[in-house]
């Protein structure tokens, strides 16, 4: 009990259960040493002064006075420097230094090229007549100074920089002022992770609005703060890079606004994006939500953190950490960044950021000037998404490194720069000129020449490679952006884009934000780009490629081109003005409602894609992430199906299933394919057939706030049905519209969809037939007049059904015809006969 008592502090009056539990098992998690399996390929680790090694947090730390043969210390006018009197509470590592009275160097051969760690220990200790705090000096590495003019502290200080090593040498050189000394306690070099710092995807922040910033690895960094939001100090024993974590209490603005979030389960690290070298799992297993419980506060508020770091304008690279360990499901939790009081992530969904898996760790990069009172404030608050019974925003680790820039060495790359500028010109000049006389040439030779026709083959798809280079091309005679499959430059991408303005975002894709762009023939199109941090796009990307260069249907969102320049993944769609069907069914950004004739057209246009992705090839396509904000409505209200990144071909002629595992979205998931990892296009009808359902009811299809017997929608609305009481739980704003024989039928076509094993479940086709028959149901009851539920006689339901399936194969024909350019006269022949037996 004593134990307990320590840890926790002064008792509080009545905590709650949760309340004692949660700050138990925060305490422990400090305790947990965490698996540490990141082996650095360059690892120096040097205790500076002393003639034996020294050992920090199970590091062995090697002396730089006994190892002459590894050429470490170059400097024949420094001190070895010793405490003979040290403190018994300090460590080891600081009872010695390396004192400078001249230039000192420390030279380091390299393995390997790219991003390094570098870490200095500073403690002023006294001895031999040196008192190390009035200690004045420079470090430079490399040539870069990367500490001007330092004075230490008068307790242990541990400066970390983070930056690209371009050579074979390392090189530390600590330059003294004027007649000073400098000095060290420890110096540690070694590699940092594959993809630490990344070139793409970091954002400025500021007045100016958002634009891209360039090169960001190219930085040297200086960690300033290292933040466990929500949870305690971490230890670099905790750590697999050896880090220092602190809690974020005492830079909360207010503190009542903010309340610990902790989870009992350690984070899901998905194969291909974030790693424990990102940051620890104890960092992802706490948070600070918001305070709703807080009454002196407005329903809707921000959680603010005001992080003091240097002079005013001085830029800094803001790595913000967040793990949606508060939500009970996917796509509930919706909240607005802002840095400096500067929007930086509106409606920030961090279920689009990962592989639809929920407590998965994501980060984001951001880059923003210190304020008037050199600062970083850092808010998380509220999405206009959120419904009202929803509102949260949680924060769960931030990094503050400020960008050190060299005046001298900025210059000096400016000139360079400049000189690459005229020479390039230059050379530029010359091949423009012979590009000039080529063309004359050749127009001249081909002007003599009978003309011929213009002949467009087919092209393969090679996989891309992982970043950069592009192995899908083709070229067009209807205009720059006409044919599909394009490969679209960047720049242009950029413009159309006004350079990812954040103003012009329209939505969360699968592994990236979606925006809305015209290209150079103003052709409006919907940009999805892949976001650093989730790393988890690559598979999306090329599958989407694969399946959209294959398929041309009304009823299917085209795709317009795609970019793989400078480590880019970005696909480039036609624009659907209206947006995902979600939007018009429910939530706080509904549209105007959709009535029950729009409702069946929408469904039957998504069926009718489905069908043709089911039918329209060999193996056939199973989309395998069917839901209504996957279904988009033009300005016309046509239904297009769209993300295909989790699609894959279907099984082969002489199988019945395909065996993989399991993807897609909570709540519209097939239980069979859950519990068996046996993959058919059944797994997608018992998708449509929840959408179906929340198309009649106006709900999402899993909502944790109704009570235990609602939460579901599927289960739901069939208990409902079975009980003849349907009716009941319509949209009531469509309630009085929809004509009992529709319902009825619309109704039994949803609950077949959802069948519990795919046998028993309708093809898409016949899907396609029962909505467009409710569709015909509900226009013969307005133009009879009919408003009981008796229905008409069995001639007329199959008069009816014969007009429908005419008009049906009609319709079928005519999409085959003009958009299906991939299938075979005979598949398409095939079809219509299949859809006229039925």
């Amino acid at each position: 009990m004593n134990f307990l008592h320590t840890l926790q502090g002064p008792k509080k009056p009545n905590p709650s259960f949760m309340e004692t539990h949660n700050l138990i098992f925060l305490t422990l998690l400090f305790f947990l040493p965490c698996s540490l399996s990141f082996v650095p390929i360059d690892n120096y680790l040097i205790n500076c002064g002393s003639l034996n090694n020294a050992s920090l947090f199970n590091r062995v730390f090697m002396s730089d006075s006994t190892n002459p043969g590894l050429n470490f210390l170059s400097s024949d006018d420094s001190i070895s420097l010793i405490d003979k009197n040290p403190s018994p509470n300090l460590q080891t590592l600081y009872h010695t230094a390396r004192v400078f009275v001249t230039t000192g160097r420390y030279r380091f051969n390299m393995k390997k090229n790219g991003t390094h760690l570098i870490r200095f220990h500073f403690f002023p200790l006294k001895a031999q007549s040196f008192d190390l705090k009035s200690a004045k000096f420079s470090v430079f590495v490399n040539g870069i100074s990367i500490m001007k003019d330092f004075k230490p502290p008068d307790e242990v200080l541990i400066k970390e920089f983070i930056l690209m090593i371009e050579s074979n040498l390392l090189e530390i050189l600590f330059r003294p002022f004027d007649s000073g000394f400098g000095f060290v306690n420890a110096v540690e070099v070694f590699t940092a992770p594959e993809d630490f710092v990344i070139d793409y995807g970091t954002r400025v922040v500021g007045p100016s609005g958002m634009k891209e910033y360039q090169n960001i690895s190219s930085q040297v960094l200086e960690t300033i703060h290292r933040i466990n939001v929500g949870g305690v100090k971490i230890t670099p024993f905790n750590d697999t890079l050896w880090r220092t974590w602190i809690p974020d209490e005492d830079f909360l603005v207010f503190k009542g606004a903010a309340k610990h979030a902790v989870s009992t389960h350690t984070p899901d690290y998905e194969k291909g994006g974030v790693t424990p070298e990102i940051a620890p799992e104890n960092v992802y297993m706490t948070a600070q939500q918001m305070n709703r419980e807080n009454t002196s506060l407005a329903s809707r508020f921000n959680i603010t953190w005001k992080f003091p770091v240097a002079s005013e304008g001085v830029p800094h690279l803001i790595r913000l950490h967040f793990c949606d360990i508060v939500s009970t499901s996917l796509n509930l939790l919706y909240f607005d960044v802002y840095i400096n009081s500067y929007i930086a992530y509106k409606d920030l969904d961090l279920s689009s950021l990962t592989f639809h898996t929920l407590a998965s760790p994501v980060y984001v990069d951001f880059v923003a000037n210190s304020d008037d009172s050199g600062a970083i404030e850092i808010s998380v608050g509220p999405s206009d998404l959120s419904s009202s019974i929803r509102i949260n925003a949680i924060l769960n680790g931030a990094e503050i490194m400020k960008i050190v820039n060299d005046v001298d060495n900025t210059k000096n790359v400016h000139r360079r720069k400049h000189l690459w500028v005229l020479i390039g010109s230059i050379v530029g000049g010359i091949v423009v000129l012979l590009l000039v006389v080529t063309v004359f040439l050749l127009a001249t030779k081909c002007r003599k020449k009978k003309p011929k026709e213009t002949m467009v083959g087919s092209v393969g798809w090679t996989p891309l490679r992982m970043f950069g280079g592009s192995s899908l091309s083709r070229t067009s005679e209807h205009g720059s952006y006409g044919y599909l499959g394009m490969n679209i430059p960047f720049a242009d991408i950029q413009s159309a884009t006004n350079n990812f303005d954040r103003n012009l975002i329209i939505g969360s894709g699968g592994f990236g934000m979606v925006y809305k762009g015209v290209l150079r023939d103003n052709v409006k199109v919907a940009v999805k780009r892949g976001m650093p941090g989730s790393r988890q796009g690559l598979p999306e990307f090329h599958s989407e490629i694969t399946i959209l260069s294959k398929i041309r249907h009304r009823h299917l969102v085209s795709l317009v081109g795609f970019c793989e320049e400078n480590s880019e993944m970005i696909l480039v769609y036609e624009y659907v003005e209206r947006g995902p069907l979600k939007k018009h069914l429910y939530g706080s950004s509904r549209q105007p409602p959709l009535n029950w004739k729009q409702r069946l057209e929408i469904c039957i246009g998504a069926a009718r894609g489905l069908h043709y992705l089911h039918t329209g090839f060999a193996q056939g396509i199973i989309h395998r992430d069917i839901k209504s904000t996957n279904i988009l409505v033009d300005e016309d209200y046509v239904a297009k199906v769209a993300d295909f990144g989790l699609s894959r071909s279907g099984p082969c002629i002489n199988e019945t299933h395909v065996s993989t595992g399991v993807k897609g979205s909570f709540g519209y998931l097939d239980p069979e394919y859950y519990r068996r990892q046996q993959l058919t296009d059944k797994s997608d009808v018992y998708s449509f057939g929840v959408v179906l359902f929340e198309v009649l009811c106006g709900r999402p299809a899993v909502d944790p706030q109704l009570t235990r017997e609602q939460v579901n929608l599927a289960e739901w609305a069939i208990e409902w049905l079975q009980k003849g009481m349907l009716d009941h739980i319509v949209d009531p704003h469509i309630v009085n519209e929809i004509k009992p024989r529709s319902l009825k039928k619309f109704g039994e076509t949803a609950e077949k969809c959802l069948a519990e094993y795919g046998v028993d479940r309708p093809t898409m086709g016949d899907v396609l037939w029962n909505l467009e028959h409710a569709l015909q149901l509900q226009e013969s009851e307005i133009q009879r007049g009919i408003h009981d539920d008796s229905g008409g006689s069995e001639a007329d339901y199959e008069t009816t059904r014969t007009i429908h399936e005419n008009s049906s194969s009609r319709r079928i024909e005519r999409d085959y015809d003009n958009d299906c350019s991939n299938v075979s006269t005979s598949q398409v022949f095939s079809q219509l006969m299949n859809n006229n037996g039925r």
